[in-house]
């Protein structure tokens, strides 16, 4: 990739895609075209970047990533949060097969560089995961849970892809959970509620990055022609019971059966989005090592996961 990168950002009307248009705006002279796509439009309006409303399903995008002469494709777009009218076939549409679309119109347009934004969902969420969780350790999505599943998925693929393919470089990153300031998502909701949902006997700990930290190693990424895969997490950890004690609320530890039956229920009266699966979700939080992301790509991130979590509460706090 000779000269400045042309980047088009998929999903750039996420949280994480408006990070990453903060962090290139601070650096425009080093960028060439800068593109920000979404499916609808966006507020993301930062001078010297283009806004455009594109679907990652639909085979023209190929069309625009040539129009842009596009030789950088950073990859966001996904359902994290789905409604309770989503289902899993819509899902796997946008998370895999759009994902499948992405990389088919950045090689047919010539594309140097994808960096792909992938999650620690994607170990899955065993009993038996190695604590922590390095970069070389097996990919087991739970096919139960649809995100983690896809997370998988879309990594198998990518693995094919650079066997069939290795003239484009492949950044993929594996977040925990991101959170920063004023941050909602469905991970900061088990802590936002009137008292902290726990599994009893498990400590549930979760590792947490910020997201500015997040946009900075993408655009470092970009600017350094990055390749491989790494994991995203400040260091530590912090229980759920820890969580319920910074946010001063009860903490109350279900046992794991019970829970199991409660959510199938209120999963079949539509009165809750996930089902049974959330237990594994709670109980076998993938605790991520971070060594690679700092001595492999040279990225110490700002805050430790306890830093994390007290810089999104005390935002919550400013907010209400």
């Amino acid at each position: 990739m000779a000269g400045q990168p042309n980047v088009l950002i998929t999903g750039a009307g996420g949280l994480v895609g408006g990070k990453v248009l903060e962090a290139i705006a601070a650096r425009r002279d080093d960028f060439g075209a800068v593109v920000a796509m979404d499916i609808r439009e966006t507020t993301n309006r930062i001078g010297g970047i283009d806004n455009v409303i594109g679907d990652i399903c639909d085979l023209q995008i190929v069309e625009t990533f040539r129009a842009h002469k596009i030789n950088v494709v950073v990859h966001l777009a996904a359902i994290l949060a789905p409604g309770k009218d989503s289902s899993a076939d819509l899902e796997y549409k946008v998370d895999v097969l759009g994902t499948k679309n992405v990389v088919e119109a950045a090689l047919k347009a010539g594309v140097d560089q994808i960096v792909s934004l992938s999650s620690g969902a994607a170990y899955g969420y065993h009993a038996s995961n190695p604590v922590p969780l390095k970069e070389t350790d097996a990919l087991r999505g739970n096919d139960e849970f649809p995100y983690s599943r896809h997370k998988r998925l879309v990594e198998e693929m990518l693995t094919e892809f650079r066997r069939t393919n290795p003239e484009l470089k492949q950044l993929i990153l594996r977040p925990g959970t991101i959170l920063g300031a004023n941050v909602r998502s469905p991970v900061s909701a088990i802590f936002e509620g009137p008292f902290v949902l726990g599994i009893a006997g498990a400590d549930s700990p979760f590792v947490m990055i910020l997201v500015d930290d997040v946009a900075s190693v993408i655009v470092r990424g970009i600017l350094e022609r990055k390749e491989g895969a790494f994991n995203l997490a400040g260091d530590g950890s912090l229980s759920l019971r820890e969580i319920a004690s910074l946010v001063s609320k009860p903490y109350l530890p279900i046992p794991g059966g019970l829970l199991r039956l409660a959510l199938r229920i209120l999963k079949t009266v539509k009165l809750s989005v996930r089902g049974p699966e959330g237990v594994d979700f709670l109980q076998y939080r993938p605790v991520l090592a971070n060594d690679a992301l700092k001595q492999g790509f040279g990225f110490t991130p700002s805050m430790t996961s306890a830093e994390v979590f007290d810089h999104y509460l005390g935002s919550m706090k400013n907010e209400s």
